[in-house]
């Protein structure tokens, strides 16, 4: 569905990625790990089209998305969760979730907020409520939604345990899990959370200084401290 290869870019003239590639699946969960500053935000960002591709290829679904916008991505099936559950705060539930559908009909809308609410039963309990007013966790579901309301075929998530309490990290990993396998979305999700992360991805890449230092399949890894310790150096 998604496949990267040399990709290289950054931020004005200082280059963060070197020559990555990375592919994800049909209805897979793909985990990118590694330390801070390693360049896992900017991988996410180059593909919804925040950031411009200096040199390499993106395809999605056979088609090249190189120049395309982040609307024209989202038209195209690929919707982004962006680190730190960024809400409207000023904005209710809803509202928050109608601005997720801004390229869908009123009709469509209305159904997919229907169905969402469906999904995440406690964001109808407060779907009158100022996003800001919610909890951590439930601002991360509601992120999580408003990504959702487009149906993606990829989705985007960047550190959705940020700044949760351990119990509500097992209950948005939890919900990630069952967004995959009921809906069928395929899942690329940055996450320094690494052994849970490990734990509900079928594969994993971790990137270092910019590059792949490590792909293989997430059950491999789980166990072998002395390579998530050089992975994490």
């Amino acid at each position: 569905m998604l496949e990267i290869k040399e990709l290289e870019t950054g931020y004005g003239k200082k280059q963060v990625l070197f020559g990555m590639h990375l592919e994800v699946c049909t209805s897979e969960i793909v985990a990118l790990i590694g330390p801070n500053g390693a360049g896992k935000s900017t991988v996410l960002k180059a593909v919804c089209g925040l950031l411009p591709l200096w040199k390499g290829e993106i395809r999605f679904n056979g088609d090249v998305i190189k120049g395309s916008n982040p609307a024209r991505n989202v038209a195209k099936g690929i919707t982004f969760a962006p680190q730190g559950s960024l809400v409207f705060a000023d904005l209710t539930v809803k509202e928050n979730l109608e601005i997720g559908g801004f390229q869908l009909s009123r009709n469509e809308l209305k159904t997919r907020i229907v169905q969402i609410f469906k999904m995440f039963p406690v964001l109808k309990e407060r779907a009158r409520y100022d996003a800001g007013k919610l909890s951590g966790g439930e601002q991360q579901m509601l992120a999580l939604a408003r990504a959702l309301i487009p149906k993606p075929k990829l989705l985007m998530l960047d550190e959705p345990s940020l700044g949760l309490s351990p119990n509500l990290v097992k209950v948005v990993f939890e919900k990630i899990v069952e967004i995959n396998r009921e809906v069928g979305v395929s899942i690329l999700i940055v996450e320094q959370k690494v052994h849970e992360v490990l734990d509900i991805s079928k594969k994993v890449y971790s990137l270092k200084l910019g590059q792949i230092a490590y792909e293989g399949a997430s059950e491999s890894l789980k166990d072998d401290k002395t390579k998530l310790k050089h992975l994490f150096l």
